[in-house]
């Protein structure tokens, strides 16, 4: 087999492309498999076949992970989120308290000693 008919056959198969991007395999290896079994054997359907969605199950999976989500811990989480935004709140307005200074006021340059 020649590397013109290999090219051709991983452009009708676009799929191995991203076997190969994803490191599964390289390019070395599916060019051998070509050479000793060909386009049409068995060896290359784990590779151009198209994987089956899980549609059906999304829903029930959706559900079950609510169904498994206890509610006591999460209104523990929001209640100690809650309380550490709180002190977070009085720092930065205790900060903010402290840091008032008089605002500097120049004297006028014609003015000597408090005259």
């Amino acid at each position: 087999m020649s590397k013109e008919s290999f090219k051709e056959f991983v452009r009708k198969n676009p799929k191995l492309v991203t076997h190969v991007n994803s490191g599964d395999m390289n390019w070395q290896k599916f060019y051998e498999m070509y050479d000793m079994y060909g386009e049409e054997n068995e060896v290359w359907t784990p590779y151009l076949a198209t994987p089956k969605k899980k549609e059906e199950n999304t829903h029930s999976d959706f559900m079950d992970y609510f169904k498994n989500i206890n509610l006591d811990s999460v209104q523990e989480s929001i209640a100690s989120i809650q309380r550490v935004l709180g002190v977070l709140g009085d720092l930065a307005v205790t900060k903010e308290a402290t840091d008032t200074k008089p605002a500097y006021e120049p004297k006028p340059i014609y003015k000597h000693f408090d005259d």
